[in-house]
Parts: structure tokens; C-alpha cells; sequence
């Protein structure tokens, strides 16, 4: 089974799963483990339908709150399939789903709470860019064919001008 205490020694290999380093996984790992105790707190410790207190029943297969992160961190890098993410952490396949979905939500508050989140709304461009001063920006502007309507007075109003897809 995969573990953040296997992977934190070597930064190289840490990096390779998570795209952070273990300082950065550190101080991740403090807004990381509020937004969980938060989301425990909301969503199992305080409802009011619960049968059995919080705590109760199969322990989880992501014990540790390292673990935890470690999990959504090398989802989002490497992006497996889940029967796969579920066999290097040690699950089902349906635990995986669930694990991502819930840990999804945990990081992305914690994210926010670290303040590093990136920008969404293109009316913030400025206020970006100006914090950012020595970072130089690319702006991709390749060209994706479209699919054509089949009325030729609707082909008229797509139309830029080019005949071949290859320059």
C-alpha cells in the first residue's frame, strides 16, 4: 500500500507523485487537516441522523491525515484510473471513487485557505498579473478545427477564411 511515510524521505520521488516537495507537503498539510476536521465536524460529528457516534464501525483504509493528502495529491498528478489508485492505496474500487470525491472538496477549502488557488475569473486578470511581476505569462492561441453546420447560410457565418486545416 501506497503511504506518504514511504514517500516522504525521497523528495524526488515525492515530487514524482505529488508535484510538491516535502516542505510544501508540510505546509499543506496544516490548512489540509483543518479543512478535514471542519468537513468531519459538518458532515458526521454534528448530524443529527447519525445511528452511532462518529468513529464507529471498519476503520478506513486512508488512516492518516498524510495519507489522505497524499491520495488526492497523486490523483490530481497522475490522474489513474480509480481501479488502479485503488489497488496502490489498498481499497475497492467504489472506496477510491468515494475517498476522491469527499477529499476533492477537503482540498480544494484547504487550497482557499492557503490562498492558493488559481484565478477563475478573467475581471481579476489585472490584479493577478500585477502581483505577479516576475513570472512571465504564455497565452496558447492554437487553433482547434470545428465541426461545420451542414445549411450553407449557417456555414457562412463560420466561415475564417482558411481552406486547409495545415499550414
Amino acid at each position: 500500500m501506497l503511504s506518504s511515510h514511504d514517500l516522504k524521505p525521497n523528495p524526488r520521488v515525492l515530487r514524482a507523485f505529488t508535484s510538491v516537495d516535502p516542505a510544501e507537503f508540510d505546509m499543506l498539510l496544516i490548512p489540509f487537516e483543518k479543512a478535514w476536521h471542519a468537513y468531519i465536524s459538518k458532515h458526521y460529528i454534528h448530524k443529527k441522523s447519525r445511528k452511532r457516534r462518529y468513529g464507529g464501525g471498519r476503520k478506513p483504509h486512508l488512516g492518516a491525515i498524510e495519507d489522505k493528502l497524499l491520495f488526492i495529491l497523486f490523483y490530481f498528478k497522475v490522474y489513474p484510473l480509480q481501479a488502479v489508485l485503488a489497488r496502490l492505496f489498498g481499497m475497492s474500487q467504489g472506496r477510491a471513487n468515494a475517498w476522491i470525491y469527499k477529499l476533492t472538496t477537503i482540498l480544494e477549502r484547504a487550497l482557499g485557505e492557503a490562498q492558493c488557488v488559481p484565478e477563475r475569473d478573467p475581471q481579476n486578470l489585472e490584479q493577478v498579473l500585477a502581483l505577479c511581476v516576475a513570472v512571465d505569462f504564455l497565452i496558447d492561441g492554437t487553433e482547434r478545427p470545428v465541426h461545420r453546420p451542414t445549411d450553407p447560410l449557417e456555414q457562412q457565418d463560420q466561415y475564417s477564411g482558411k481552406k486547409k486545416d495545415i499550414r
